[in-house]
């Protein structure tokens, strides 16, 4: 086919379509939630394109012309297969197969996430899973990801949300770890503990000592920042980390370095583009998480 040859905009060729069915410009623009001045100009424009008047006016709105008599099959169609597609790609967005990618950090994607989404391939083994890990928000709006397990709430319009906890981050270290250091029992007993610090901005130190601890850079020999690294060195007995409950209570190389502690809090966001309702399959997978990060223990 020469392309070449189709020299007229397709959407200015609806608003000839729609006009024509619907029988008036002002008909056809509440039909396609347009200005009717923004309508009238498309068909002007079509008009042109094609070098034929296409309508009438007349004193009591369009009458076709004999050319856009002649055209209107053709535009219906462009339009019979316009609606033909529409529905062969909701027929696509309903089918439970296909890609999904989701956004978390390091360290869900490594300790909450993979009995979720071995549960959820159980049950629907055609949707192919893509982890976008990442300590850094993803943009959606530019389809980095399709959903985001975020630790704070999105405030852009075209994101939709699901608060689903309020998260506890406690301190944890390997037992012989805490043997090592004398089984602190108060936020005093720390002044010789080590920390393993998830970044090099102090906020670690900073959020202790607004706790009661009296820790200085010494008390930080390490540093990384990523989460998963971070809780290995805990579990190795390297020194003393802070992550989310959820995971710390459930891992038993662990326990908690302090029971009387003032954990700090965080919310649990599950976040996609608001094309989720398009999809069931992005329905389905952002159900699932929704379940699985709601506060069952993995």
């Amino acid at each position: 086919m020469d392309w070449r040859s189709v020299t007229f905009d397709w959407n200015r060729a609806r608003a000839f379509l729609v006009t024509a069915e619907e029988g008036s410009l002002s008909a056809a623009a509440r039909a396609l939630r347009l200005a009717q001045p923004t309508l009238g100009r498309q068909v002007d424009a079509l008009e042109q394109e094609l070098g034929v008047a296409l309508f009438e006016r007349t004193g009591r709105g369009l009458r076709l012309t004999p050319a856009g008599h002649d055209l209107l099959e053709h535009a219906r169609i462009m339009g019979e297969g316009a609606r033909a597609m529409s529905l062969a790609a909701w027929g696509q967005s309903e089918a439970l197969e296909g890609d999904v990618a989701i956004s978390a950090s390091d360290a869900y994607a490594s300790y909450l996430l993979p009995p979720i989404l071995a549960k959820l391939h159980a049950a629907e083994p055609r949707i192919r899973v893509e982890l976008v890990v990442s300590n850094d928000a993803s943009d959606l709006g530019r389809h980095e990801a399709d959903i985001a397990v975020r630790n704070f709430r999105p405030t852009e319009p075209d994101l939709i949300a699901r608060k689903l906890r309020d998260a506890s981050a406690r301190l944890y270290a390997a037992p012989a770890y805490l043997d090592r250091i004398g089984r602190p029992r108060t936020v005093t007993d720390f002044t010789n503990a080590e920390f393993v610090e998830i970044d090099g901005s102090g906020a670690l130190m900073a959020l202790l000592n607004a706790r009661g601890f009296a820790l200085s850079k010494a008390n930080f020999p390490y540093r990384c920042r990523n989460f998963t690294v971070m809780w290995e060195m805990v579990r190795r007995g390297m020194g003393i980390g802070i992550l989310d409950d959820q995971i710390g209570d459930a891992d038993p190389l662990v326990e908690r370095a302090l029971t009387d502690f003032d954990a700090p809090s965080f919310p649990v966001w599950l976040v996609a583009h608001r094309d989720l309702h398009r999809s069931r399959r992005l329905r389905v997978v952002f159900d699932a998480l929704s379940d699985g990060l709601s506060g069952t223990r993995p």
